[in-house]
């Protein structure tokens, strides 16, 4: 069985830096030396390595660190990603991140403290485990300091452990809110250093493969990683052991997938489903495997390879829990009485085959409200009401979260309901909102499967706890926006925008120009999808992207005709420029030359030029208006502003309306410097 354990920061000799001789646990045992590895706080994570901390430096360098669901899925906002704010740094308690300080350093170059909730930077380990499979994690914390309001995240930000640690020589108490997996330890080394008491907490994790959002093959994943959220957040020791126990897992869409979050991190501006949080709610011998994501349907979870996964992977006595309905409800061929039903039975009855136990849990409700009477606006009661009657029919356990979570959101009214979902969004939640609903399913699997007369189903209830006390969203909740005075983008570098190996000389798409841009300005595809165009619809592979380009300012709102967005349509030279514009404009300011910038009017933001007549030929050339009249006219400030960006050449030769090619598009994307 697979076993290492890993010791931070400074030790007393320096002997053998990779030997775990000299730290023994509570109870005086000592394991062998070749399971403990030591870790510096220099150690970053490389394949090579197999361990180590994953930074902003290293995530820039591997590719495969900057896949969400690879990882512990925190990242840096975009704007600081050249930037270095997880420094680590080491002492005798472990290895630590000075996070409030890097808060006020953030702040101090903005000029002007983050809006709303306090921010923190996460702490993050990864580790390579030798297969796919549920391991055991205990993470250990000792601190001079008590540290307040402390999370601990396993995997894709699944919370593990919420409430505070006690400082040395305070009482090993965590406070109401916390101590569900957490316990007092004794620390000693061999020299008699004694270092005071510590805490650790134990949970669950899962390792397995992924389709990850925008991506349609498998990625194998054999690593673990482990995330520390404080003002000052600290690493004392990791022991990650192979375990055997059933597992949880999930299908459906965005209210329960695996969301990723920006840092500088704020709990209310983070997107979280309740399948990452369930965890928190569950002790002992279970694990959760979250295969959830955004836009999926009950027809799309299985033609696009999650369900595969979950069939390679799911064993005798596990469990495989199933919500969908807010993206079928989209579908003529889903409606909830006919294709809804169908494939929700095939789910069932395939799970039960291979010994496995089904729970349905019925859609998430959305905080919609009718604007003529102000009651509230159900939209997935019929879809609600299908999984109820199947639950029936075929005699599987049924999580009605669609009640629940609907009685909370009439009850507590549509602003006071706004504080669980992310600002703006009526559909998905926040972390606050996520661990809500989370504890709603808890509640209903301890009622549900608690009365069911298989043991397996009563095993899963007696799993269930009261989680971690409630987490109020704080006062003001605000997305974290780029400052003002954040600046360009320090250098650029050469993204790995050929890795994929696809044909350069195809036509190229819109949806793949975006996907493009994007990835060269250094976004990455949103695990949601709002719904703002008709004909791009949220189980598509690319409405991610779709989302991303459009959150970013990359979509002109010009390119859309009566709410289509056109995704497979050939896109143009001039189209593309368009967005490659939009994309520079995100990170860097258009060089001068006469009068450029940018008008919003709130529902799209387009660049308005300097319309004073050129005084020369080679002034007209310079402003790029040799193109004038060979362009759609709200195009033309884009096509200027290319000129002076050097995509394109100033004389008017470049053919605007003629379709391009990917390696073309490629070259335009190198030639942005970003």
């Amino acid at each position: 069985m697979f076993y290492r354990r890993f010791v931070f920061g400074k030790v007393p000799s320096e002997t053998g830096a990779e030997s775990g001789a000299g730290l023994r646990g509570c109870n005086g045992t000592e394991p062998k030396d070749a399971d403990i590895i030591r870790v510096r706080a220099g150690n970053l994570y490389e394949s090579g390595r197999g361990y180590g901390f994953v930074t902003e430096k290293n995530r820039g360098e591997q590719e495969r660190l900057r896949v969400p669901e690879l990882n512990s899925a925190f990242d840096a906002a975009c704007w600081y990603q050249n930037q270095e704010l997880t420094l680590v740094e080491e002492d005798r308690f472990g290895c630590f991140l000075d996070s409030d300080w890097g808060i006020a350093r953030l702040e101090k170059g903005a000029g002007a403290p983050f809006e709303g909730e306090h921010r923190r930077i996460p702490l993050s380990f990864k580790l390579d485990v030798p297969c796919q499979g549920n391991y055991k994690v205990t993470v250990e914390i000792r601190s001079k300091r008590p540290m307040r309001d402390v999370l601990i995240f396993t995997g894709r930000r699944h919370l593990g452990y919420r409430g505070d640690v006690p400082g040395e020589g305070s009482s090993n108490e965590s406070g109401p809110e916390g101590g569900l997996h957490a316990q007092g330890t004794e620390y000693g080394r061999e020299d008699g250093t004694d270092i005071g008491k510590g805490f650790s907490c134990t949970m669950m994790a899962n390792v397995c493969d992924i389709v990850p959002r925008g991506h349609t093959e498998v990625y194998e994943d054999r690593t673990l990683d482990i995330t520390v959220v404080a003002d000052r957040p600290v690493i004392s020791a990791i022991a990650v052991e192979e375990a055997e126990c059933p597992t949880v897992f999930i299908a459906g869409d965005s209210t329960v997938t695996d969301q990723s979050a920006d840092y500088p991190y704020a709990p209310g501006s983070s997107y979280s489903g309740w399948g990452q949080m369930i965890s928190a709610y569950l002790e002992g011998n279970i694990a959760v495997s979250n295969h959830a994501h955004s836009g999926l349907t009950t027809q799309s979870f299985r033609e696009e390879g999650h369900y595969g996964i979950v069939e390679r992977y799911i064993r005798p006595g596990d469990y495989y829990f199933c919500q969908f309905g807010h993206n079928d409800q989209k579908l003529e061929s889903l409606k909830a009485e006919e294709g809804y039903r169908r494939n929700l039975v095939r789910y069932i009855r395939e799970c039960r085959e291979r010994g496995a136990f089904p729970v349905l849990v019925t859609p998430l409700a959305r905080n919609t409200w009718k604007g003529s009477d102000g009651s509230y606006n159900d939209l997935l009661e019929e879809y609600a009401a299908v999984c109820v009657s199947i639950g029936h029919q075929e005699d599987v356990p049924v999580l009605d979260l669609h009640k629940r979570s609907m009685d909370f959101i009439r009850e507590m009214g549509l602003e006071a309901s706004k504080a669980c979902f992310f600002p703006g969004d009526y559909t998905h939640s926040n972390d606050y909102g996520g661990y809500f609903m989370a504890g709603l399913v808890a509640q209903e699997i301890r009622e549900v499967c608690g009365r069911r007369k298989e043991a397996e189903y009563r095993f899963l209830a007696d799993c269930v706890t009261d989680g971690f006390g409630a987490w109020r969203p704080g006062e003001r909740i605000v997305p974290l926006t780029r400052p003002a005075e954040c600046g360009e983008t320090p250098e650029a570098k050469e993204l790995p925008i050929l890795s994929d190996g696809r044909d350069l000389s195809e036509p190229l798409d819109r949806v793949s120009a975006l996907e493009l841009v994007i990835r060269t300005a250094g976004f990455f595809p949103t695990n949601v999808y709002n719904d703002m165009f008709t004909d791009v619809v949220g189980h598509e592979w690319y409405a991610g992207t779709v989302e991303c380009a459009y959150q970013n300012g990359i979509i002109d709102m010009g390119l859309v005709e009566d709410g289509r967005f056109r995704p497979l349509q050939p896109v143009t030279l001039e189209e593309f420029l368009v967005f490659a514009v939009n994309g520079y404009r995100s990170r860097k300011a258009i060089p001068e030359n006469g009068s450029i910038g940018k008008t919003c009017d709130g529902e799209s933001c387009r660049i308005q030029t300097d319309i004073s007549e050129p005084r020369t030929e080679k002034e007209m050339w310079e402003r790029g208006r040799a193109y004038d009249g060979r362009c759609r006219e709200a195009a033309l400030p884009y096509i200027q502003a290319a000129c002076r960006l050097g995509l394109i050449p100033c004389d008017g030769s470049a053919e605007l309306g003629q379709g391009i090619t990917r390696g073309a598009a490629v070259e335009l994307c190198r030639k942005l410097g970003i």
